[in-house]
């Protein structure tokens, strides 16, 4: 199948979905590596593995201020109501009476961040396979096998993952990880974490994260799977949560869902009368066979997360799970 390499990871390091891919992430991770039995660790999608703030991609989006960026800037916020109907924060007065400090899995999310720093600076931002492998450091059981097909990010991937000298435990595959991903499957310790982050530059790519997850499971049906989607309006985004959803019912497997929403999908005009797109608006991750600890975790993370992102008066939450 022809790729498309126009999408580049860089333009959206650290913005709102970031925010909520890897605090999610980074909490699966956690509960995980509490297990001293190897771990098998796949990413479908890697991109180029870390990403300058400072950089001209990043600075010509300015995504990142309006996600990681901000985040930091909040210490602590009122716990958030566990419906959509959150409450408008007040900046200005998160350190008064009434205030709670920030969910664990935010602070989590924000010291791993900040590791990758020093200084106090906050100009490299780690992608998924940075993170990953951090969160395994010291677990010389554990493999890590990372996928990325668009030739200069593979490129710089691998010229990333080289200076960690990790040696055999991390593998940088320049291949499609749809389909480079059956090889593996299941792992030899029968444990493992996919995450599959795609572009979805092509709108194929959503029926294939569906074909993926429905051969995965029926390889590995024990396998903890998550998938990051964009909530943008095409029906094909609105689809796969309900596809995934379908599919792990069918199979008998537990799965959790959650999104974050900072703003209105609907279009909107500036002073001119000139239509203005919203950009991204919202995002989802779908975990089959998540932790069972992760919705409590979230629950408040991403309540305090919507509060700290929102851009207007749509800000939302939602966590939903299914069980065996």
């Amino acid at each position: 199948m022809m790729r498309m390499f126009s999408y580049r990871h860089a333009f959206h390091a650290g913005n709102h979905a970031d925010v909520l891919k890897h605090t999610v992430l980074i909490a699966v991770l956690r509960h995980m590596t509490q297990k001293d039995t190897a771990l098998n660790v796949f990413d479908t999608h890697a991109g180029a593995g870390l990403y300058r703030l400072d950089g001209d991609y990043a600075q010509t989006s300015g995504e990142a201020a309006d996600g990681y960026l901000r985040l930091i800037q909040q210490q602590n916020v009122p716990v958030a109501q566990t419906d959509t109907a959150l409450p408008a924060i007040n900046y200005a007065a998160t350190n008064t009476p009434g205030s709670q400090p920030m969910a664990a899995a935010l602070h989590d999310y924000l010291d791993l961040i900040a590791s990758f720093n020093t200084g106090g600076g906050h100009k490299v931002y780690p992608g998924s396979p940075f993170i990953i492998q951090h969160l395994l450091q010291g677990r010389d059981r554990d493999r890590l096998k990372l996928f990325e097909l668009h030739p200069t990010d593979a490129k710089t991937l691998r010229a990333n993952i080289a200076q960690l000298e990790a040696g055999r435990l991390v593998t940088v595959l320049q291949e499609d990880g749809f389909d480079g991903l059956k090889k593996f499957l299941p792992p030899p310790s029968r444990r493992a974490l996919v995450l599959c982050d795609p572009s979805y530059e092509l709108k194929t790519d959503y029926a294939r994260v569906t074909a993926m997850m429905t051969d995965a499971l029926q390889r590995f049906a024990t396998g903890t799977y998550m998938v990051w989607y964009p909530i943008i309006p095409r029906p094909e985004a609105h689809d796969l949560p309900r596809k995934l959803k379908t599919l792990a019912n069918r199979e008998g497997r537990p799965w959790l869902h959650a999104t974050l929403t900072i703003k209105s999908s609907k279009l909107g005009h500036d002073d001119t009368g000139e239509v203005v797109r919203p950009g991204l608006p919202a995002s989802g991750v779908f975990l089959i066979n998540p932790p069972h600890t992760l919705k409590a975790a979230l629950i408040t993370a991403l309540g305090q997360a919507a509060e700290a992102l929102a851009q207007d008066k749509n800000k939302a939450f939602e966590v939903q799970t299914g069980d065996r």
